[in-house]
């Protein structure tokens, strides 16, 4: 995966305070604190009311024009080294609680000059310091913790990969070898397509997302092999939608599906059978489906067949969390594989 120059500099702790969600934890949490000071704070009766109308009034100006103002400058911050990314935040809400701690006193009292009360600003700097400190040191071992997140995700794709790759490889190896006495110009013709599937593979593989469309060049040389060996046996039928050839999948994530359904599906078949793969993008999310015929004994083969899915459960929860799907079912002698992904995620491959 690519790493971007706000990376580099390690910028990304900061929050994106331009989304609506944000903004709204970001006052609820404000709101709660001022409702905790106002408890703390002695009174007659259980809460000081005016007290917290108007430490939430001043409180939240603070908040909301911070956040604007952060929200603003934050690609700029992003470039930043920590400290310094910190310093100028610190700085930000400081002075923007000075200025309104100034106001709100002026509007309260405008015959006393402000700066004769020097205590309540002071109070609110030192509050204001404090609190953005607390808040920063949170975001950034919350990003720490994202950082190590995706480095364990990378590790466990590319683990996941590897294990997928040499099986496919082993299988084409005796498809090769079962060529080469009897027809050893198909044989150099299977060589030569396993040799471009594995340089567009290879070319690929430190990559976390591709087109989908690659991921369909990179099943059809798989199922050119295969028909090398099964011949007529082996029939293929392909329902595509156009608008989802550019959408990023997980490298290798169809094919050992299309292994499956050719090992498990097509090969135990003396008259073989027909493998029909869907692709279909909806607004939210991009659905393929792969139906092969269903064999009558499926006990031997239904172990081997159960770790390829779970790999690929595996892939796609490392990828995607709980956003992507794996199921399976059986019907009118067809068993299915529905692969549901997100259809608007951005390639960040």
């Amino acid at each position: 995966m690519k790493q971007t120059h706000a990376a580099q500099h390690d910028g990304g702790f900061i929050p994106d305070l331009c989304q609506v969600r944000a903004v709204f934890l970001l006052v609820l949490t404000t709101e709660l604190v001022v409702l905790l000071f106002a408890l703390a704070r002695p009174s007659d009766g259980l809460l000081d009311w005016h007290y917290l109308g108007l430490a939430s009034l001043l409180a939240q100006w603070v908040t909301l024009t911070a956040a604007g103002l952060i929200c603003a400058l934050r690609h700029y911050l992003e470039r930043l080294g920590i400290a310094v990314a910190a310093t100028a935040i610190t700085v930000l809400v400081l002075a923007d609680t000075a200025a309104f701690t100034l106001l709100g006193q002026w509007l309260l009292n405008p015959a006393l000059s402000p700066l004769d009360a020097p205590s309540t600003l002071l109070r609110n700097l030192l509050m204001a310091a404090l609190i953005t400190l607390m808040l920063l040191r949170y975001f950034h071992l919350q990003y720490q913790r994202r950082r190590q997140e995706e480095a364990e995700i990378e590790a466990r794709v590319a683990a996941l990969q590897a294990r997928i790759q040499p099986h496919f490889l082993f299988n084409s190896m005796n498809t090769i070898a079962s060529l080469i006495i009897s027809d050893p110009e198909r044989a150099e013709e299977v060589v030569l397509d396993l040799s471009e599937l594995f340089r567009v593979s290879l070319n690929t593989a430190g990559d976390r997302l591709i087109p989908l469309a690659e991921e369909l060049r990179l099943c059809e040389r798989y199922l050119a092999i295969e028909r090398q060996r099964l011949g007529p046996r082996l029939q293929i039928e392909w329902d595509l939608d156009e608008a989802a050839s550019s959408l990023p999948v997980p490298p290798l994530i169809l094919q050992p599906l299309l292994e499956n359904a050719v090992y498990h599906g097509i090969q135990p078949l003396t008259t073989g059978g027909t493998i029909r793969v869907e692709c279909e993008l909806t607004r939210r999310w991009l659905y393929i489906l792969v139906h092969n015929p269903l064999a009558d004994d499926q006990a031997g083969r239904h172990q081997g067949q159960r770790m390829a899915l779970d790999n690929i459960r595996a892939r796609l929860q490392a990828v995607y969390a709980d956003a992507a799907a794996l199921k399976t079912s059986v019907g009118a002698d067809q068993f299915i594989v529905t692969l549901r992904l997100p259809g608007n995620r951005e390639n960040d491959a």
